[in-house]
């Protein structure tokens, strides 16, 4: 009896683990079924996808869609929307919610809400803090737990660990790899009179590079000392890189987009407070120390730290200004962008976007194109020229950094366990987000 599938990609070009090839994909019941030429037929559905390419669908493992309790900024469904819309099929969101994600109770909350309510799959940080760390491996296991998240110097209240006992107590608890923001809050503490009142350019002043630096030494001194393994997220700074290069036996490194292709001082005068991230946009010294450790192989994955806030929020004189952009559903389209101007390959923005959080946090069945995986798939247009405008943004709040910004590269469609959730900029379909699925837990 001849194979039949649900859906059939047909005459698009495959790019994956073994390199790139013109290769249709079959996909029954939610995962890829075949690969190869396939009869059309054969399938219910036929997806032309003739001069575009079809990436493992986008994991962004950095994402704050903020509910509960400050869905003035965005929810999972908005944030979900943005996301699919980018080409974006999984997302790790972060746990500064309203209540914090710190516990069982919490988490599972926040599972129910996304469940069949986001349009891309999910899982959630748990946030460590010095009262729960006899619970992490727990936590760490727990339905939707992406792992553990630690602010070192995020200025984030609760969620703020900034002594070593408790940090060196939270990283021998871990047992999957677990997520940090290092920069040092004493030092931030000492230089906040250097924050220059109405100058956003101030902030990488502040937030220096010497912050970032000692926080990532005593991160990975301590994942030396307890054998565990870490996940620097957005490192920002070319001292990071040097050290970080050194240290790759525990230690995995991520980069942002905004840290690629942003600069300042001209981010600052252009964009003012709208350009205002933590840790901080800087000069062009630090973006080609990030570039170079791309092309080195030290930087293992991208994310977009997603990070909404309304127009109020950043249209407050700085330093009362609110630090975050959005990133999720332009993730794709600046990288394509980086990959046209020759700055990286597609399939080393594959390796950053599918491959390495597969790879690095043991995620099942997603993150490559092969039999028996989901069928999780971002097709994009290589060729495609697009300007980004505010008025593109999914995303609750409204409004893009890149507004204005004309890239050639654009996510075309996203297909999440078989089920087209956005093709040509249209979110088609219920939601049907589930939690992602890892080896060290659920």
């Amino acid at each position: 009896m001849a194979e039949t599938y649900d859906v059939l990609l047909r005459g698009g070009t495959v790019v994956n683990h073994d390199g790139a090839g013109g290769r249709d994909i079959g996909i029954r019941d939610g995962r890829i079924a075949a690969l190869g030429a396939i009869r059309p037929e054969a399938a219910g559905e036929v997806v032309d996808c003739t001069g575009l390419h079809i990436l493992p669908g986008v994991i962004d493992s950095q994402v704050h869609f903020r509910e509960p309790g400050l869905e003035q900024k965005e929810d999972l469904e908005t944030g979900s929307r943005a996301a699919v819309l980018g080409g974006v099929t999984a997302v790790f969101e972060m746990p500064n919610t309203r209540p914090l994600t710190t516990s069982a109770e919490a988490l599972a909350d926040k599972v129910r809400r996304a469940r069949h309510r986001m349009f891309c799959d999910f899982a959630f940080y748990i946030g460590a803090t010095g009262e729960n760390v006899d619970d992490i491996p727990d936590l760490e296991r727990l339905e939707g737990s992406a792992g553990i998240k630690v602010f070192m110097g995020a200025s984030t209240g609760d969620l703020l660990v900034e002594d070593e006992p408790t940090l060196d107590r939270i990283i021998a608890a871990i047992r999957r790899r677990a997520a940090f923001h290092a920069e040092d809050e004493a030092r931030l503490r000492e230089r906040a009179g250097l924050r220059r009142p109405g100058d956003a350019a101030s902030h990488p002043v502040w937030r220096d590079e010497i912050a970032a630096l000692i926080a990532t030494q005593r991160l990975v001194r301590l994942a030396e000392k307890h054998g565990r393994r870490i996940h620097v997220l957005h490192v920002s700074t070319a001292e990071e890189m040097a050290f970080l290069a050194e240290h790759k036996e525990w230690a995995s490194v991520e980069v942002t987009p905004h840290h690629l292709t942003l600069v300042s001082p001209d981010c600052y005068q252009r964009l003012g407070t709208y350009a205002q991230m933590n840790p901080p946009v800087r000069d062009e010294r630090h973006r080609q120390a990030i570039w170079a450790a791309i092309s080195a192989g030290v930087v293992d994955v991208l994310g977009s730290d997603h990070a909404p806030h309304t127009r109020d929020e950043k249209d407050h004189p700085y330093p009362q200004s609110h630090s975050g952009m959005t990133g999720v559903q332009t993730l794709v389209p600046i990288m394509l962008d980086h990959v046209n101007a020759g700055r990286l390959s597609l399939e080393r923005l594959v390796d950053l976007t599918s491959h390495g959080p597969q790879r690095l946090f043991g995620i099942r069945n997603k993150g490559r194109i092969a039999v028996g995986y989901d069928g999780d798939l971002t097709v994009v247009d290589l060729k495609r020229r697009q300007t980004i405008d505010d008025s593109m943004i999914a995303s609750r709040c409204g409004w893009t950094p890149y507004h204005g910004v004309s890239v050639t590269g654009w996510p075309v469609g996203a297909l999440v366990r078989g089920l087209r959730v956005m093709w040509e900029g249209e979110v088609s379909g219920a939601a049907g987000g589930e939690p992602v699925r890892f080896y060290e837990g659920v």
